[in-house]
């Protein structure tokens, strides 16, 4: 990541004085963030409002201030509408997060929890309840946490036997990816014809028919992991500079690099448990924060941002464009994640660096 770092014109740094105490402060990080969280914020009402029972905003406001809404309003919302609004936020910005995680540690711009494997664990988690055990929603959700945390595990033992590196962590990810996904078809093609069918649907990413449970999953993830990553965060900038340089400024890389693998490892399967696996978010997300905010190292709160911009403005195209039969996010993503891609590897490619 740091090459692509490297790419990013870097915003000033202005000094601010106040009450006696000095702030380094950079304007344009501090604007950009508040862009970033005006248009979420927008996004969020709108989403609210949207759907096959429209419901204006004042009576919107209303609900959210307890009071009773239209004929229908109280259960559209309280239960279909504000739960898929939630977790797409939710989902959004933990993916945005564990992304920026992923790439600071593998000092790759191309790396994320899809590439390393953490989705297609949590895939293979789902599909082993579904196929195998039956259950609930929240049953799935729980198994597809379970098979992200023991997929990372896996990855995570393998790469450190010679030492984990960036390049190892990619390699061995791709390749873990690709046995899981050999699994995940061998599952489907066994199962029985409506579990396939429930499987299927689930493979896609949806934010239909959310409950407060996956709300309830993502919430206590992103409460609990975001705000420890922040506690990492400077450290996670110097590990971009290698491992011999953090060491020389004081930083304990083992700890440090396990602990912030652990964390972006529960913010993505928390995610995908909540939402299926929804593809590219977690990849574009701390590049388009960088490039926004053009800091020198990740902007974990930028990516949380970005991540909930892009997830819920995907699942509001989905809507719109598709009224009748609407487009599951995952889906939405995928296909603009896709052009993404190709845009950036394209640049990089002109560049001559892969990194």
């Amino acid at each position: 990541m740091a090459g692509a770092a490297g790419k990013v014109r870097v915003s000033r740094v202005r000094v601010v004085r106040l009450a006696g105490l000095s702030l380094r402060v950079r304007p344009r990080e501090v604007a950009v963030t508040i862009a970033l969280a005006v248009a979420l914020a927008v996004l969020t009402g709108y989403a609210l409002t949207v759907g096959k029972f429209p419901i204006p905003v004042p009576d919107v406001l209303g609900l959210l201030a307890g009071r009773p809404g239209p004929p229908g309003a109280d259960y559209v919302f309280w239960t279909v509408r504000l739960p898929r609004v939630l977790t797409g936020l939710l989902v959004g910005a933990a993916l945005g997060v564990s992304g920026a995680i992923v790439q600071s540690l593998a000092r790759n711009a191309l790396a994320s929890p899809d590439v390393l494997g953490f989705s297609g664990g949590a895939a293979t988690g789902a599909l082993l309840q579904i196929v195998l055990l039956g259950g609930n929603a929240l049953a799935v959700a729980f198994s597809s946490l379970a098979g992200a945390l023991a997929t990372a595990a896996v990855v995570y033992l393998i790469s450190r036997r010679a030492g984990v590196s960036g390049l190892r962590l990619v390699l061995v990810g791709i390749g873990i990816a690709a046995l899981l996904s050999a699994l995940n078809r061998y599952l489907l093609i066994t199962a029985e014809l409506d579990d396939a069918f429930r499987a299927g649907v689930w493979l896609t990413g949806s934010l239909l028919n959310r409950t407060w449970d996956h709300v309830t999953i993502v919430t206590v993830a992103v409460a609990v992991l975001v705000p420890a990553a922040t506690l990492f965060a400077r450290r996670l900038g110097l590990l971009e500079l290698g491992d011999e340089t953090s060491i020389g400024l004081g930083v304990p890389v083992g700890p440090t690099r396990l602990a912030l693998f652990a964390i972006a490892v529960g913010l993505a399967g928390a995610a995908t448990a909540a939402a299926g696996p929804v593809a590219f978010v977690a990849l574009a997300a701390p590049h388009v924060a960088r490039r926004l905010l053009r800091t020198p190292g990740p902007s974990l709160l930028g990516a949380g941002l970005v991540g909930s911009v892009l997830l819920i403005g995907a699942d509001l195209v989905g809507q719109k464009v598709f009224p009748v039969s609407e487009l599951p996010v995952g889906v939405a993503t995928g296909a603009l994640g896709g052009c993404y891609l190709a845009v950036l590897m394209g640049r990089r490619w002109r560049g001559g660096s892969l990194r």
